[in-house]
């Protein structure tokens, strides 16, 4: 398929939503490669698996055929690194969740606020959408 005629299905030009900061697109090409960390998360809905990680984090990991920096990004409960990295953030709640965490703690790590700060900013509104908008413009 042609860059145009994806334009033309989709009614956007992709490569436009690239220039948002702050944002990743989720993709058929990002859920590829991330398709091991999605399956390892995807194993933590099991009782008995969710067991086994928090026992030996470095051997349950060792079972998946993530990247190095996958690896490290779960280790590190990174989130960001792990979406930069392909995750995509509903697989990668079951981490959080795992270490019995809220959603909301664990999407506040990502902006660098606690959960309290994070869920005080949410009833406030937002985050701001002045300096989170396409660069180019448009969107």
């Amino acid at each position: 398929m042609t860059a145009a005629s994806l334009t033309e299905r989709l009614g956007f030009d992709p490569a436009d939503l690239d220039d948002i900061p702050g944002t990743t697109i989720f993709t058929t090409a990002r859920s590829r490669q991330a398709y091991h960390l999605h399956r390892f998360c995807m194993s933590l809905l099991k009782p008995d698996n969710r067991a086994a990680f928090k026992a030996d984090e470095g051997a349950y990991l060792a079972q998946f055929d993530m990247t190095p920096a996958q690896r490290q990004g779960v280790s590190d409960r990174d989130f960001n690194a792990l979406i930069a990295l392909g995750g995509n953030i509903y697989f990668l709640v079951k981490i959080a969740s795992t270490d019995g965490w809220s959603v909301q703690k664990a999407v506040g790590t990502m902006t660098g606020m606690t959960a309290d700060e994070y869920g005080a900013m949410m009833v406030a509104g937002g985050r701001s959408p002045e300096g989170n908008r396409s660069i180019r413009g448009g969107h």
